[in-house]
């Protein structure tokens, strides 16, 4: 558990299913003192967590794309991720969250930092549906947010993938060494397992090995709350729930600048997806898109790190901070 930790407390938190419950929210700071330069977000993904410099060492750091030389980098963990390792943190009720709960809560630990307005946004799969929550719910958050192989919606393949996620939850004997191993094939594609494993053998097939091997690592870090929880967040994504689906719409009054950057290989959040959001958003907002070249799908957005440190270098360089608009709630 990282050393570093903090905590947040939010007692009575309502949730838009109407339940009050007590909830505690991690987090990290990297980088300059808080309060004394600009503030970059960073979300994590579904299995991640608050360390960012474990799972994205090539993009923060001392003059890295993230440079912890002129940012304040802020990291909070999805309450009920169990990072922390306290089980009285951990979310039972998973049924009665949404991931528009967790943008609240992350709101909410924003304001009780003091921290008003964030000069970046940048999150990868949920962390990217995230930043999309909390745009629409407070649009003057944010200078730009950069979601990564993510989307503002769970499209029906994410939902059916959650849904057959939950169901492995449900019946199997070893939960999270089995929904994990599911995961890992939609996380990646065909042509990366055969450039990584090519048939090879060591008694058994190298990708089953490997398979097993996630699935075992998962099980020794994540709790079964957590990952039950967090598999049932990315299936409520919809940033655009209370426009009937119209992202044009949810985003209408914010003027956050948004950077698409999707993977050419993405079997779960695809490209096509962020293309067309891309397209709808084109002519109304500051928005761009950019794309990752890879073979390895999903997972890409951890893979291929020098391209996504190259990307957000050039727009972190490019979009210059400024004060900030929106006062404290």
């Amino acid at each position: 558990m990282a050393q570093k930790l903090k905590h947040i407390e939010l007692p009575n938190f309502k949730l838009k299913s109407g339940k009050v419950q007590d909830i505690s929210v991690s987090y990290q700071i990297f980088g300059r003192v808080l309060h004394t330069a600009p503030i970059i977000l960073v979300n994590h993904a579904l299995t991640g967590n608050s360390s960012v410099p474990e799972w994205w060492d090539a993009l923060l750091g001392s003059r890295k794309a993230i440079d912890t030389n002129k940012f304040t980098i802020v990291a909070l963990d999805i309450p009920g991720n169990g990072f922390d390792e306290n089980i009285d943190h951990l979310i039972f009720n998973y049924q009665d969250w949404t991931l528009e709960d967790v943008a609240q809560a992350f709101v909410v630990t924003l304001n009780e930092l003091k921290i008003c307005y964030i000069h970046a946004g940048i999150g990868g799969s949920i962390g990217g549906c995230l930043l999309w929550e909390m745009t629409v719910i407070y649009p003057e958050l944010f200078g730009v947010i950069i979601p990564i192989a993510a989307d503002w919606k769970a499209t029906d393949w994410i939902i059916a993938n959650c849904h057959i996620q939950e169901r492995i939850l449900s019946h199997s004997s070893q939960p999270i060494e089995d929904a994990r191993q599911h995961a890992m094939t939609f996380y990646r594609t065909p042509q990366s397992f055969r450039n990584k494993f090519n048939r090879e053998k060591e008694q058994d097939f190298k990708v089953i090995n490997w398979l097993n091997y996630h699935g075992l690592q998962l099980k020794e870090r994540f709790t079964f709350p957590a990952y039950r929880l967090l598999n049932h967040l990315l299936s409520t994504a919809n940033a655009a729930k209370k426009y009937n689906d119209n992202i044009l719409k949810a985003v209408a009054s914010s003027e956050t600048k948004i950077r698409l950057i999707a993977i050419n290989s993405d079997g779960f959040f695809t490209a096509q997806e962020d293309r067309e959001t891309y397209e709808l958003l084109r002519n109304y907002k500051d928005i761009e898109y950019h794309e990752i070249d890879s073979i390895h799908g999903h997972d890409a957005f951890l893979i291929e790190q020098d391209q996504v440190a190259r990307l957000l270098k050039e727009q972190l360089d490019k979009i210059q901070p400024h004060f900030a608009k929106r006062k404290c709630i």
